[in-house]
């Protein structure tokens, strides 16, 4: 039988406040395959995304569309868009 989730009170890594994951939240991180639960509250996530700064411009391998990914391609690996990135999950 499965477990009921409930929303669950986390403490930030960074501030040290306490956050609610939600149900919802936790359904979305079990659907996209996430195995890990957020560390950060959403202030600290947001400036710890705005604070690696710079966003690279990519062509998607798979749709040939123009996107922008968060760290700097090597050329080792195929870059993909969001969709096409999710698709292949």
């Amino acid at each position: 039988m499965p477990t009921e989730i409930k929303d669950k009170t986390i403490n930030c890594m960074d501030c040290g406040t306490g956050f609610v994951f939600t149900v919802g939240e936790q359904e979305f991180y079990r659907d996209k395959g996430f195995e890990n639960e957020p560390k950060r509250c959403p202030t600290c996530r947001r400036a710890k995304k705005e604070a690696r700064g710079q966003d690279y411009p990519v062509q998607c391998e798979a749709c040939g569309k123009q996107t922008t990914v968060p760290f700097k391609p090597t050329g080792v690996r195929p870059v993909y868009c969001r969709d096409c990135f999710d698709k292949r999950r």
